[in-house]
C-alpha cells in the first residue's frame, strides 16, 4: 500500500508516547494523526490494517483513515478524531473523587471486549506473540525462559479478543461514547493476558512513571485497581485472591516493557516470582 503524502504544516502537536506522536488537524476537527518516530515504516502500516479489522469487528474504536507519510519521511495513520474526548487515566487524574465510577465503566468496557470472539486465522495468538518476545529477550536466562514458556503454554486457549496494551490511557470517552485506542498489539487469547496490564499500570508501576504517564499519584492508581477488580472479576472474590491470580500475568508484561525500554525491569519481574 502506498502512503499518502501530507504536510505537517496542516497539523499541530497533541501528545506523545513510546512509538510516536499525535497531532490534530488545524482546520478539520474530525481528523487526528498518529505519527511514528523516524525509521518506522512497516509498523504504522501494520497497525492501520489491524485497526481496520478491529473496527470491522464492531469493537468501539475510532475509524482508521489513511496510511500517510510526511515531507521528512515519517509514517503514520489518520483517524477520525473524537473532539472533547478524555482517557480514563486523564479523567481519573483530573477528578479523583470519581475514581470508582471511571474504574467501573472501564471494567465494563473490558468485559465487553473480552466477550468478543474472533477469527483465529485473521489475528495473532497472544501466546505466539509472547513466545517470539521470549526468544528475542536478552535479559532472561535460558532456565527462566523455559519456565515462562511453560506458564504461557499452560494458560487456557481461547479465541477471545485482546487489546494487547490494556492501559487505562488507551480507552477514551466523550459523553456516553466510549472507544479503545492504540490497537497495534490487538490479538486473541486468554483475557488475563490483557487484564495483567491494568494491574501493572495501577499497582506495579513506580510513582514517578504513574504521575508522568497517567496524570495521577500512585494511591489514586491503586484505588482505580481496587474498584476495577471487583467490577471485572465479581464482588464475591476477595481482592487478595484476584491479585494472586493476576500477578504472574502482569509480570509477563515485562517482556513488552523490556522490549521497548531495552533494559531489565526488576520492579515488574518481582511479579514473576511464582514462575521463576
Amino acid at each position: 500500500m502506498d502512503a499518502i503524502k501530507i504536510s505537517l504544516n496542516d497539523y499541530e502537536p497533541a501528545g506523545g508516547g513510546f512509538n510516536g506522536e499525535s497531532y490534530h488537524h488545524k482546520t478539520d476537527p474530525n481528523v487526528m494523526l498518529k505519527l511514528y518516530f523516524p525509521g518506522k515504516i512497516q509498523q504504522p502500516l501494520d497497525e492501520m490494517l489491524l485497526s481496520q479489522r478491529v473496527y470491522d469487528l464492531g469493537i468501539p474504536t475510532p475509524k482508521p483513515g489513511d496510511y500517510v507519510v510526511t515531507e521528512d519521511g515519517r509514517y503514520g495513520i489518520r483517524f477520525r478524531r473524537i473532539p472533547g474526548k478524555k482517557s480514563f487515566s486523564r479523567a481519573t487524574g483530573d477528578d479523583p473523587e470519581h475514581v470508582q465510577r471511571y474504574a467501573e465503566i472501564f471494567a465494563g468496557m473490558c468485559k465487553d471486549l473480552h466477550a468478543v470472539h474472533v477469527d483465529t486465522h485473521t489475528f495473532q495468538n497472544q501466546k505466539d506473540r509472547y513466545y517470539d518476545m521470549l526468544k528475542e529477550n536478552p535479559f532472561f536466562t535460558t532456565r527462566e525462559k523455559d519456565r515462562l514458556a511453560r506458564f504461557i503454554a499452560d494458560a487456557p486457549d481461547t479465541d477471545t479478543a485482546i487489546h494487547g496494551d490494556l492501559q487505562f490511557s488507551n480507552a477514551i470517552f466523550v459523553g456516553e461514547e466510549r472507544y479503545f485506542i492504540d490497537l497495534g498489539d490487538f490479538c486473541y487469547g486468554y483475557p488475563l493476558f490483557d487484564v495483567g496490564m491494568v494491574y501493572l499500570c495501577c499497582v506495579l508501576d513506580k510513582e514517578e512513571f504513574i504521575r508522568e504517564t497517567f496524570h495521577m499519584d500512585k494511591p489514586t492508581a491503586m484505588r482505580f485497581w481496587e474498584y476495577f477488580a471487583p467490577a471485572y472479576f465479581g464482588s464475591d472474590r476477595p481482592l487478595r485472591d484476584i491479585e494472586a491470580e493476576i500477578r504472574p500475568y502482569a509480570g509477563l508484561k515485562t517482556l513488552i516493557v523490556e522490549r521497548d525500554a531495552h533494559t531489565p525491569m526488576p520492579e515488574f519481574r518481582a511479579a514473576l516470582e511464582g514462575i521463576l
